[in-house]
């Protein structure tokens, strides 16, 4: 596959399957991102918290209240970024059905993933940990050379570790986090196997992956921003319109909704291109195409 044909399935996928792409991407952000929004409408009309920005000191209520729906966001945001998790390895499921001319529907998705759920969870999570810790790794190198050499050779130093921590940052982001979640979705591997398979997929197909991936990831940014920023703009005069005793529930809503949108695009969109990237390295690698035309009644 070109990088043309990449993009091209992707979008023909969610046209071709659009309620268990986009639909379950704003299903599971729009349930995600109602507990803030209940949160907030609750201390709204119980004890009265506002957000003012007169710049006058807020009361007592106003601050926990703040505290309160500033927090239901941000475990929102956590809840939903579990929640797409799932929502991949559905949209992993239909990319291969589409790949041989098969329908999924939304129940039919997420059975797919039965049996495989706990072991996604799993695998995020230890990707995101050893994430951290390449992060860890750099900021404690970073901290122990400033502290203990003079200026001069402390920039140098920290011009090079930024470089060299960036480099190994997108070459972990490449061959070991990109493409292990549709080789855990597809194939009978667990957590280490499927990072394994990631790994051994992009082996000598290091820069074509990283090109598409990250274009996708700048795409799917700008993509949606672009859906985003007039409803947040058109939101704000809203807010600023509004009686400031709803103010604060006004900006969670608009949070709300603009993190709906951007997940409508962003999730199906990024899920569907790299799904398609796992595909093409086999066909690269295993003659997958092959499998594929077997799969879908088609023979030589």
């Amino acid at each position: 596959l070109t990088l043309g044909d990449i993009y091209d399935g992707a979008f023909r996928i969610i046209r071709f399957n659009p309620k268990a792409t986009v639909g379950s991407a704003v299903l599971v952000a729009t349930i995600t991102m109602m507990l803030p929004v209940v949160v907030t409408a609750i201390l709204t009309w119980t004890i009265g918290a506002t957000f003012d920005a007169t710049g006058e000191d807020p009361s007592t209520e106003d601050v926990a209240g703040q505290l309160a729906s500033f927090g239901a966001l941000g475990l929102g945001a956590v809840l939903q970024i579990f929640g797409l998790l799932f929502v991949t390895g559905m949209i992993v499921h239909v990319t291969a059905a589409a790949a041989v001319g098969r329908r999924l529907d939304l129940g039919q998705a997420w059975a797919a993933t039965r049996g495989k759920r706990w072991r996604l969870v799993g695998l995020s999570m230890l990707l995101w940990l050893m994430t951290l810790a390449l992060i860890g790794v750099y900021v404690v190198g970073l901290v122990v050379v400033i502290t203990s050499v003079d200026v001069l050779p402390a920039v140098l130093f920290a011009l090079g570790w930024s470089v060299a921590f960036l480099c190994t940052l997108f070459w972990f982001w490449t061959r070991v986090y990109y493409l292990p979640v549709p080789a855990l979705m597809l194939e009978p591997v667990g957590i280490t196997g499927a990072i394994g398979r990631g790994f051994r997929l992009t082996r000598r197909q290091f820069w074509r992956t990283f090109g598409i991936a990250l274009l996708t990831y700048i795409i799917a940014q700008v993509g949606g921003s672009i859906l985003t920023v007039p409803i947040s703009l058109g939101g704000q005069l809203v807010i600023f319109a509004l009686d400031p005793e709803y103010a604060l529930l006004g900006m969670v809503i608009l949070q709300a909704v603009t993190s709906v949108i951007a997940a409508a695009f962003v999730a199906p969109f990024s899920s569907a291109v790299s799904s398609l990237q796992y595909i093409d390295q086999r066909m690269r690698k295993e003659a997958y195409d092959v499998e594929l035309m077997t799969r879908a009644g088609l023979t030589a």
